[in-house]
């Protein structure tokens, strides 16, 4: 039988909690609410959530390998310490210690997008190359560089936060509209729908009042001709084609992949490639491409392939 890891992707809202097979095949999962929290009340939540999918054992009574957790802020994965969640959140947890004496399996911790770094090297567009990188666009913006087959994890473990990075879109004295996550995440987009309405008095878009606008709102007005629609559209186009460009500059990948939200209905990828210029673009030989990965699951697969990726370094 395929040996098996329990997997936990544990993100800014919610918790899912499954058992993935060595080919990547998810046998079962479940997900569990968090919302905002600290990192105390998350191992709690954690716990009693892993309580809750184990009260009836394993599925078919197959005992995993290891157990993986991809989760959100800075994680020495080496140590298994999860040191913070942003700064406002930043004790020293050692959950992977915790999490392996609880419940009797080696257990190996790493950041979410790292992780889902990780399962497009194990299943994805790394099976064909060992330089690339994965950026995911969704509420944030990170990514993931690969460099002959290792990630790019820096001297704080605080690589790959690309969304802070300044892009020249908007104009020079509005530092919002320069910072890329500011622009072209779901934040970002929710963000400049509120500072720019006023100005479009005949937008088709209408404000929450309560959490972030839909994107996909943003995107049917773009498509149906909506001004603000439109300039939000490019703005966040132009910006995100700023940071491919930069990542091929500094990586000389020959690949990005893509994930998220953002860009998971192919619209927004199109027009960003189409903002990159041919001479940045030379060596991409495999171009810019949306993650083979199922979305739904892909932190789910990135925390099976961190149990998978340290149960067989544990072994070696």
């Amino acid at each position: 039988m395929e040996k098996r890891y329990l997997a936990l992707d544990l993100g800014g809202t919610k918790l899912m909690i499954g058992e993935v097979e060595g080919s990547g095949h998810i046998v079962r999962s479940k997900q569990y609410s968090t919302g905002y929290c600290s990192q105390e009340e998350a191992m709690r939540i954690v716990i009693a959530s892993l309580d809750d999918y184990l009260k009836d054992g394993y599925t078919d009574g197959v005992c995993p390998e290891a157990m993986g957790v991809g989760l959100i802020g800075r994680i020495d994965c080496r140590r298994g310490e999860w040191l913070q969640i942003d700064t406002s959140r930043d004790i020293v947890v050692p959950m992977a210690q915790i999490l392996s004496e609880r419940y009797s399996l080696p257990c190996f911790i790493d950041n979410d997008v790292k992780s889902a770094t990780r399962a497009e090297m194990s299943w994805g567009c790394g099976r064909d190359t060992s330089n690339f990188v994965y950026i995911n666009i969704g509420t944030g913006i990170a990514a993931g560089a690969v460099v002959d087959g290792r990630i790019v994890r820096g001297a704080h473990y605080d690589a790959g936060e690309v969304g802070y990075m300044i892009s020249n879109v908007g104009a020079a004295s509005d530092m919002e509209r320069e910072n890329i996550e500011n622009v072209a995440s779901g934040h970002g987009f929710d963000l400049q729908a509120r500072r720019l309405i006023g100005r479009y008095p005949n937008t088709c878009i209408s404000l929450p009042s309560n959490g972030r606008i839909d994107v996909r709102s943003i995107y049917e007005g773009y498509l149906k001709g909506d001004a603000l629609c439109r300039y939000l559209v490019v703005q966040a186009a132009e910006a995100i084609a700023t940071l491919f460009t930069n990542m091929i500059r500094a990586f000389d990948p020959e690949c990005i992949v893509v994930g998220g939200g953002i860009v998971a209905d192919g619209m927004m990828l199109a027009l960003v490639e189409q903002l990159v210029q041919p001479n940045n673009k030379r060596f991409l030989s495999m171009g810019v491409v949306a993650t083979r990965l199922d979305p739904r699951y892909a932190g789910l697969l990135g925390a099976a392939a961190v149990a998978m990726d340290g149960i067989g370094k544990k072994k070696r």
